[in-house]
C-alpha cells in the first residue's frame, strides 16, 4: 500500500505532462474533422469551352457542337486571339477548340482533319480533352464503315448516349472510417510518449539510493518486485487507454459503435501493453531524469514518423516501410488501415489483425524479458 501511494504522488506531479499529451491528441483529431468534412465523392462538373468554328455549321460539324455544348459551359469571348489567351490566363475558360475549314468534308473523306487546341493544363481541360477524343475516334470508326452523314451521325449519338451504370456495392462510411483510423494511428504517438515519459518518471524515483538497496537486501526476488511494479504501472496505462477510447466516442461518434470501432479499441489496448513494457524496460535502463525527455523523441517520434502515425503508411517509401517492420507501431498502425476498409468480420478478415496483435504481444513479452535481465545484473551489481 505504501508503494502504491508513493506511486500516486509521482503521478499527481506528471499529470501536466498527460494532459499535453491528451490535448496534442485531441488537437489532430478535431482538426482531421475539420478538414475531412468536404464529402470525397465523384461529381461530374462541366468544363468552360470556347468553340471557335472555321466550318459551315451543318452536319456532322453542327453534331460536334452540340456535342460539346451539351457536355459543357460554353463561354462567349471577344473574336480576337489577344483576348482568348487572357480568358485562357484568367481561367475564365479551360479549353479553346479551333474547328478548321472544311472539317465536314475532311472527316466524311476519311482524311482524320486535325483540330487545333489550346488548354489551361488543368482537369478540367482534360475533361474537355478527353470529351472531345471520344468523340473524334468515335466518328473516324463510323465513316471508314457508313457511307451516309446522316447515318454516321446517328451512329455517333447512339454510342455516345451509353452511359456505364455504377452500382454502389459498399455501404462502409468511409469518411468517418479514415476519421476513426486517423485518430488511432496518432494515438501510437500520444500513449508511447505518455508511457514512457509518465513511467520512467514514476520508476526513477523508485530508484533512490535507500529503496534500491532495501530491495537489494530484501526476501522479494527481482522477477516479483518487477511484476508488482508492472502491474501498478499498468493501472496508469490502463486509465490513459482508457480515456483516449473514451475521447474517441466523443470525436468520431456513432463508427465506433461498429465492429470497426470495436476492434480499433482492442487494438489501442494491445499497444498500450506493449507501451507499458517498453517504458519499464527503459525505465529500468535509465537512471538520469534528465535523459527521460530525449529517449521519448526517440521512441515516440521515430516510430510514429517511421511506422504512419502522422504520415498515410501507403505515402512512405517502401525502404522506410521495411525498417518499420522492427517496430510493434508498425502492426499497430497497419491494423488500423486495415479496419477502416474492413466491410465483412469473420475469421478469414480478422487474421491478419489477430496475427498483427499477436507480433505486438510478442514484442511486449520480449521487452519483459529483457527487463528481468537488466534488473538481474542490477541487483548483482549493488
Amino acid at each position: 500500500m505504501t508503494v502504491f501511494k508513493t506511486f500516486l504522488k509521482v503521478l499527481n506531479k506528471c499529470k501536466g505532462t498527460i494532459i499535453m499529451y491528451t490535448v496534442i491528441l485531441v488537437c489532430f483529431g478535431i482538426f482531421n474533422m475539420k478538414t475531412s468534412d468536404n464529402p470525397t465523392n465523384f461529381v461530374a462538373s462541366k468544363p468552360d469551352i470556347l468553340i471557335i468554328n472555321n466550318d459551315v455549321e451543318e452536319g456532322i460539324t453542327k453534331n460536334l457542337i452540340e456535342y460539346i455544348e451539351k457536355n459543357s459551359d460554353i463561354m462567349e469571348v471577344e473574336d480576337n486571339e489577344e483576348a482568348r489567351n487572357d480568358a485562357l490566363f484568367y481561367r475564365d475558360v479551360n479549353y479553346i477548340i479551333y474547328i478548321p475549314e472544311n472539317f465536314r468534308e475532311d472527316i466524311l473523306n476519311k482524311k482524320n482533319p486535325k483540330i487545333e487546341i489550346k488548354s489551361t493544363g488543368d482537369y478540367q481541360s482534360s475533361l474537355a480533352e478527353m470529351m472531345l477524343e471520344r468523340y473524334l475516334r468515335i466518328a473516324n470508326t463510323y465513316t471508314n464503315t457508313l457511307d451516309s452523314e446522316e447515318e454516321i451521325i446517328n451512329s455517333i449519338n447512339e454510342t455516345l448516349e451509353k452511359e456505364t451504370k455504377v452500382e454502389l456495392t459498399s455501404n462502409l462510411d468511409t469518411d468517418s472510417l479514415s476519421k476513426m483510423a486517423f485518430y488511432y494511428n496518432f494515438a501510437n504517438y500520444s500513449m508511447l510518449a505518455g508511457c514512457v515519459y509518465v513511467i520512467c518518471i514514476i520508476l526513477s524515483s523508485f530508484k533512490s539510493e535507500m529503496i534500491r538497496k532495501r530491495t537489494t537486501i530484501s526476501s522479494m526476488n527481482y522477477k516479483k518486485y518487477n511484476i508488482q511494479l508492472l502491474l501498478s504501472n499498468s493501472l496508469f496505462a490502463f486509465v490513459l487507454a482508457l480515456l483516449y477510447a473514451g475521447l474517441s466516442f466523443i470525436l468520431i461518434g456513432d463508427t465506433m459503435f461498429t465492429l470497426n470501432g470495436l476492434f480499433s479499441i482492442i487494438n489501442l489496448f494491445v499497444l498500450t501493453f506493449c507501451a507499458l513494457t517498453i517504458a519499464f524496460l527503459i525505465g529500468n535502463l535509465l537512471s538520469n531524469k534528465e535523459a527521460i525527455n530525449g529517449i521519448v523523441n526517440v521512441v515516440a517520434l521515430e516510430s510514429s514518423f517511421l511506422c504512419g502515425s502522422f504520415v498515410p503508411a501507403e505515402w512512405l517509401p517502401d525502404s522506410i516501410l521495411k525498417i518499420a517492420h522492427v517496430l510493434p507501431s508498425y502492426y499497430y498502425i497497419r491494423n488500423n488501415d486495415i479496419l477502416k476498409e474492413m466491410e465483412v468480420f469473420n475469421l478469414e478478415t480478422l487474421t491478419p489483425i489477430l496475427i498483427n496483435m499477436a507480433i505486438i504481444l510478442g514484442f511486449s513479452l520480449l521487452f519483459i524479458i529483457l527487463t528481468n535481465i537488466v534488473t538481474k545484473k542490477k541487483l548483482k551489481k549493488s
